[in-house]
Formats: structure tokens, sequence, C-alpha cells
């Protein structure tokens, strides 16, 4: 009894990790990879149902399966975060270098830029006045460190990410994709 509850756990973890991995992949436009994925998906998926369907008698294996479903998904999106795929764009609004209150020394997009980070900047208006505004594509296992250097340099700063879906021109694309 307790071998069949932790078999049909250990199986719905390992079917929800792929199953969220598959999508992941699939999301990013990995076809390839979610399509190898999918095959083992769907073998331990099967292997897991027909378990709990020939013991429905015993309803820990439910219980095993529903919790192994939930914990899949949990283990799969930290495995995601860890691989850390794809791009992110994030978007910096700190305070204007021109601002004679400001450190007329320190320019916050070169330094990113010293870092290694590519940077698109302009002067924007905001409710307080001048306000330098940012774009910063970088790699999603970069963006950590970025987040870092901006909070170091300019805790003030306004700070939005977003995963971009498509990239056309600029420098990044010889990059990105050959």
């Amino acid at each position: 009894m307790f071998f069949s509850f932790l078999l049909v756990f250990t199986i719905q973890i390992s079917y929800m990790t792929l199953y969220t991995m598959r999508m992941i992949f699939m999301m990013r436009g990995l076809r390839y990879a979610a399509a190898g994925i999918s095959f083992a998906e769907v073998g331990v998926y099967l292997i897991g149902l027909g378990i709990v369907l020939n013991n429905l008698e015993d309803p820990w294996n439910l219980f095993a399966y529903c919790a192994g479903f939930a914990s899949g998904i949990l283990v799969g999106s930290k495995i995601e975060e860890r691989l850390a795929l794809g791009y992110v764009t994030v978007k910096v609004i700190a305070p204007s270098p021109d601002d004679p209150n400001e450190r007329p020394d320190f320019h916050l997009a070169d330094e990113l830029r010293k870092a290694g980070f590519g940077v698109t900047s302009w002067l924007g208006q905001g409710r307080d006045g001048k306000r330098l505004v940012m774009e910063i594509l970088t790699k999603r296992t970069n963006q950590a460190k970025l987040m870092e250097l901006i909070i170091t340099w300019e805790p003030r700063a306004f700070v939005i990410s977003h995963e971009p879906s498509s990239f056309k021109g600029g420098f990044w694309v010889k990059q990105i994709r050959p």
C-alpha cells in the first residue's frame, strides 16, 4: 500500500514536471524540445493513471495522484526558474542625470553599459520633473545581476520587466538568432 502511494506520487511529480517544462518550452518557441518532452510525458502519465485506475479501492492512490500533480507543478516551475530560458526587457525610470541635485558625475545608463548591458536611454517627463528612461534587453540568466546593479546604484528607480515575444532589428538580433 505505501509502495503504491509512493510510486503514484513519484510518477505524478515526474509527469507534471515534464508537463510544465513542455508548456514553457512551447511558449518559448522551442517546439522540438517540447515534442521530445511530450513523448516521455505521455508515457509517464499513462503509467500513473493505469496504477490509479487499477487500484480505485485505495483512496490513498487518488490522494497521491493529486498531491504528486501539485508537487510536480512546483518542481517544474523551480527547474524553469533555474534554467531561466529566454530574454527579458527591463524598463528603468530614474531621476534625471541632468538634475543639479543629483550626482553630476554619475550616469546610470553609462554604468550599466560598462557592466556589459545594452541600454537605450532617453529623457522623459514625470510628475516630479525630468526622468531618465532606459530599456535594457538581457538574457533572463542576467536579470538578477541587472536588478542588483540598478538597486545598488539607484534605489529610487522604478523598474518593470516583461518577456518580449519577438525580436527584429538592432544588434541583439544577430546575437540571439544566427
